[in-house]
């Protein structure tokens, strides 16, 4: 044992690299150590201050460089200085954009000239002090700067989507808030935008609270029946009262559900497949509606050999349209495989659209005088009575295209438009009724931003998955009768946790990921 005292004593003087004095303590020794220790890198757990570029990259007019987190107020004082005095600003006026020359922390040589707006904590979008430094958009300026902030052994930068996260752990924001703020800076059509700015501002969150709330009344009548019964402390018919709550509520959220998923679809946008035969002008179609040349056209049949998307906004709505090759029989092997991956596209959309030649489809009745639309087998096959018509080439025709059936086989009401693609006739009308028909079939209220759109409450796959589970845990109460209380209250116990996890309110960690993973860095 003394030994090996002695051995230790002899690498510690090694170790810290000073030697111990005779005549001193191990005060020096320590003092020394801790300098050393303090000196080095703070890990990225101890970093706890972000910084990023929040505006897109490039030359603009103004960039904006975003800082948050505990030491923001330290930037502030080591980099923005007043325009006019060298004397820096120690304690800035929050939520006031100020003139400021931003400097260099180190050498203090300028930046830019620019400003400068602070916003104390609690009250910033992260609930963190916030610092946001606007300054000139040049790809020079940006580098300059976030390498002037990378010098502060403070900070680090953001992950995508941290200053969003900062504000969900800081209560600023729910999970569908999250969601909605994402949807909203992906939004390309109108009513991607207002469905986006519903949930952004809170109303999704709302409507799910509502919802646990009116659970957590049944749950609250129930488990009041086990702590006194029903007689002297409670009246009578508690318990069938939560079960006729439960069976509202179990309506409710069904209908909520069965919206044909067109939540999901407006996100991501409603697939619309254009199908036909060769040379019917579903290419010039395609190309119409893009404004370009995006598919090439030749009166050739079979030049379309496979499946070409694009997605527009028709009537402000995010529509991924899929050009697809002319449904005929053929003996050419890749013409075969792109009209095997047309039929799929066809079946896999959530609309389609038939595009018909009118003059090879328009025929004579010989019982009547009227006509009637004639289409190919081939083509027929994919028809449904959700297929909506636009009969091309009405230039080369006579006789009125307005049909009221295509042989028996489906109304055409509402449905049908005729237009000629080579001389621009009737193609607005056709994308004006489209849009009408598609917001009619969605369900969409209102021709213009300032009318009301009637956003859905399920947005995304995770939203149905959670509710979906609380219709199972109602369903599961209202089959307990009265004896089995105990049971039916953790039923409800977790239908309540199961729209909690909607909102976040409940096991959050799974999703946190996945969903930052998908923000811009800055946001």
């Amino acid at each position: 044992m003394t030994l090996f005292r002695r051995s230790l004593f002899q690498w510690i003087p090694e170790i810290i690299g000073t030697r111990r004095k005779a005549t001193g303590t191990f005060s020096s020794t320590f003092s020394y150590t801790r300098r050393n220790f303090g000196d080095l890198v703070a890990s990225t757990a101890q970093r706890q201050t972000i910084y990023a570029l929040s505006t897109p990259p490039g030359k603009g007019g103004v960039a904006v460089i975003r800082v948050s987190g505990p030491d923001a107020l330290n930037v502030w004082q080591k980099m923005a200085l007043p325009y006019k005095t060298q004397k820096p600003l120690e304690e800035p006026t929050p939520w006031k954009l100020q003139r400021c020359r931003i400097v260099h922390p180190e050498n203090q040589s300028m930046i830019d000239d620019g400003l400068a707006v602070y916003f104390r904590a609690p009250h910033s979008f992260t609930t963190q002090h916030t610092l946001e430094l606007h300054i000139h958009s040049g790809r020079a300026i940006i580098t300059a700067l976030l390498s002037a902030l990378s010098t502060f052994p403070e900070l680090r930068p953001a992950e995508p989507g941290e200053f969003t996260r900062q504000a969900l752990l800081g209560g600023r924001l729910d999970l569908t808030q999250v969601e909605g703020l994402h949807d909203l800076i992906e939004a390309d059509t109108e009513v991607q935008r207002v469905w986006a700015l519903g949930s952004a501002g809170g109303e999704t969150r709302a409507e799910y609270d509502a919802l646990r709330s009116k659970i957590i009344h049944c749950l609250a009548q129930v488990e009041a029946l086990i702590d006194f019964g029903e007689g002297e402390d409670l009246e009578e018919g508690v318990y069938e009262r939560a079960r006729t709550e439960a069976t509202e509520l179990l309506f409710q959220i069904r209908n909520h559900l069965a919206d044909s998923r067109r939540g999901e679809m407006i996100r991501s946008g409603v697939k619309l497949a254009i199908f036909g035969p060769p040379n019917a002008g579903k290419s010039s179609l395609f190309n119409y509606l893009a404004n370009r040349q995006a598919s090439i056209v030749t009166p050739v049949p079979g030049t379309t050999r496979d499946v070409l998307e694009l997605t527009l906004d028709i009537g402000g709505l995010p529509v991924v349209v899929a050009d697809t090759a002319g449904l005929r029989e053929t003996t050419d092997v890749v013409e075969v495989i792109g009209v095997q991956r047309g039929i799929e596209a066809i079946k896999n959309a959530d609309v389609s659209l038939c595009v018909l030649p009118l003059p090879d489809v328009l025929k004579s009745s010989e019982s009547s005088s009227e006509s009637y639309i004639d289409v190919p087998s081939d083509v027929q096959e994919l028809v449904t009575p959700d297929t909506y018509f636009l009969f091309n080439k009405s230039d080369l025709v006579l006789v009125p295209a307005v049909q009221t059936s295509i042989s028996g086989i489906v109304d055409l009401k509402g449905r049908s438009w005729s237009a000629s693609l080579a001389t621009g006739d009737g193609t607005h009308e056709f994308v004006q009724g489209l849009a009408a028909a598609l917001k009619q079939r969605f369900n969409i209220d209102g021709s213009d931003s300032q009318t009301k759109i009637h956003a859905p409450l399920v947005t995304r796959a995770r939203h149905r998955v959670h509710l979906e589970s609380a219709c199972k845990f109602l369903e599961a109460f209202l089959e307990l009768p009265p004896e089995e209380v105990v049971i039916a209250a953790e039923e409800l116990r977790y239908a309540a946790q199961a729209v909690g996890r909607v909102t976040g309110d409940i096991g959050v960690e799974d999703v946190l990921d996945s969903l930052f993973r998908d923000f811009c860095i800055g946001k």
